[in-house]
């Protein structure tokens, strides 16, 4: 009797350490657990829009492109503009583009490099709208085409023809920026890390080259045409009409 009584007994013995580190175990487990929900909730917190200190929602912030913050730009009313073009994109962003004015200018998006002789930079305004209730991603559909005999020679393999276009129009490297809002309009908001239109606002944008042309471009020999595949997809450049 007390040769079996003996290893039961000791068994017993040893199974009580195995308890309290299952225990401890689960008591780590819970712990780990707890903290990995307070830390995915804190993320909840800090990632969801509009979660401002002060309750009041996201807060606008006004941008020159997808992403990036300017300065704010101040209101005017409606400038006159050619016939307006609207456009949707594959997720369903609806866009209207009128064009304003094209022309040339030593600083036409303020303090830049200065262009060597001869030569100027070209630029074109237009009013970029969103016709949705809703907000649309902040892009820039429009691109400014020049004859590339306009283009200094040392810039012109860096003056593209696109598909669509006349064949002796080109665009060089360029970049917009919002210059105003129009009748008021709310400025951009970013959401996620991209800046957004909000509903129906509308915006004066101006696009720029970053290369120079000849002082002899003529501000009818600049255009303004949408050809990219997401606003047409006929591979067909569409030209939008300054005010006339």
């Amino acid at each position: 009797m007390s040769y079996s009584n003996g290893p039961r007994s000791a068994g017993r013995r040893r199974r009580k350490p195995e308890r309290a580190g299952a225990g401890r175990l689960g008591l780590a487990g819970a712990l780990t657990g707890a903290v990995g929900i307070a830390v995915i909730a804190a993320g909840i917190v800090v990632l969801r829009p509009g979660s401002d200190t002060d309750g009041g929602g996201s807060r606008p912030s006004q941008a020159s492109g997808a992403g990036a913050a300017t300065p704010p730009v101040a209101s005017r009313p409606a400038p006159e503009t050619g016939a307006a073009v609207s456009f949707t994109t594959p997720e369903g962003y609806g866009y209207s583009l009128a064009a304003v004015r094209s022309g040339t200018d030593a600083k036409p998006l303020g303090a830049t490099e200065a262009p060597p002789s001869g030569t100027t930079y070209a630029y074109a305004d237009y009013v970029l709208t969103n016709t949705q209730r809703r907000p649309v991603l902040l892009d820039f559909p429009a691109d400014l085409f020049m004859p590339r005999e306009q283009v200094p020679e040392d810039a012109r393999e860096r003056c593209m023809p696109q598909v669509g276009i006349p064949d002796a129009m080109c665009t060089l490297p360029n970049h917009s920026e919002i210059i105003a809002r129009v009748d008021r309009s709310d400025p951009p908001f970013e959401e996620a890390g991209t800046q957004m239109m909000p509903a129906g606002a509308s915006y004066v944008v101006r696009i720029a080259s970053d290369l120079p042309v000849q002082d002899g471009v003529s501000a009818s020999d600049l255009k303004l045409y949408v050809w990219n595949a997401r606003y047409t997809s006929d591979r067909k450049g569409i030209e939008l009409p300054y005010a006339s």
